[in-house]
């Protein structure tokens, strides 16, 4: 789809279900509830729908609002790229989605249509883009919640998927009414006491294998009920790997299921992590991506490594 298409399907239908991906961040909420408002706005009927709870921590996205009562019609999906990403509750709806919003390389084309941006920052750029190019007014809150996708999805501008156009959007949505320094501070400099307590386990617990350029962090169920944080606190935790000097692979392992396991890769330029998520069914970002493995701990370890080992030119023994 292009925008004019966009903007039509939005004029020609109504009683929207706008889906977001499980394990919700800041892209995929602010888009979704950014799109809702500016549906609601248009005299549609609009709902966002997570497999899970709305996170706390993005409270800020969905104050006030409103669940609104109607059988949907219409199923959007924004910021996913798979419908495996739907999340157990959600998957009632796949083979269903009309249009799918997304910038992730990897997308399936799963939906009867999709606007695809894979150079776009985050899927709240490609909304904000599209509500600039049809002449769709944003509110205020609608650009505190496109914001808070733009900058999260970006590390709040340093990661290497920031682009020029992401900082042009994020300074016209600056000058709106809302407060991008608590924002900011909110979600990348405020941590609770737990969230302090995880990261600290979790770099203890850090391996590091080939000469020091792969860390793996392995994240257990058992582990996570013996640390007494709460659930929201273990989410996040991907970015911690890269973070060591030296490294170009940074691995997240965590537990989902008695025998499945979420990889988190995050990766520098000298490899691709969504080719990597991609041997295993995942995909996402070249820098950031995704996948589930089922297997043991050491069982998906051995996959893991054995398939680094493979990118980097290393003996798996390393």
């Amino acid at each position: 789809m292009d925008f004019d298409e966009l903007k039509e399907f939005f004029e020609t239908h109504d009683k929207f279900l706008i889906l977001t991906h499980k394990s919700p961040d800041g892209d995929t909420l602010g888009c979704g509830f950014a799109l809702c408002s500016m549906l609601r706005e248009m005299d549609k009927q609009a709902n966002v729908v997570n497999s899970e709870n709305f996170p706390v921590r993005y409270n800020f996205l969905y104050d006030g609002y409103y669940q609104q009562d109607f059988e949907p019609e219409t199923i959007v999906a924004v910021d996913i790229a798979d419908e495996q990403l739907l999340g157990s509750r959600l998957m009632q709806y796949a083979g269903k989605i009309d249009v799918c919003i997304d910038h992730h390389v990897s997308n399936k084309m799963f939906a009867k249509q999709t606007l695809l941006d894979a150079e776009a920052s985050a899927a709240c750029l490609i909304l904000y883009e599209f509500m600039r190019a049809e002449d769709i007014p944003i509110s205020d809150h609608e650009a505190a919640c496109l914001y808070t996708g733009i900058a999260t999805d970006t590390g709040c501008f340093k990661y290497e998927n920031t682009t020029p156009k992401a900082h042009m959007a994020a300074a016209d949505l600056m000058r709106f009414n809302f407060n991008f320094v608590k924002i900011n501070r909110k979600m990348f400099d405020i941590k609770s006491k737990d969230r302090l307590r995880v990261e600290q386990m979790m770099t203890a617990e850090m391996e590091y294998y080939f000469d020091d350029r792969c860390s793996v962090i392995c994240l257990t169920t058992e582990m996570m009920k013996e640390s007494g944080a709460e659930p929201a606190e273990f989410d996040g935790l991907a970015s911690i790997p890269l973070t060591v000097d030296g490294v170009v692979c940074g691995i997240t392992i965590k537990q989902r299921h008695e025998k499945v396991f979420k990889l988190s890769v995050r990766t520098t330029e000298e490899m691709d992590a969504s080719a990597f998520c991609r041997k295993f069914g995942g995909g996402g970002h070249i820098r950031a991506a995704g996948c589930e493995i089922e297997g043991t701990l050491d069982e998906v370890k051995a996959k893991v490594l054995s398939a680094v080992s493979e990118v980097l030119g290393v003996s798996a023994d390393e």
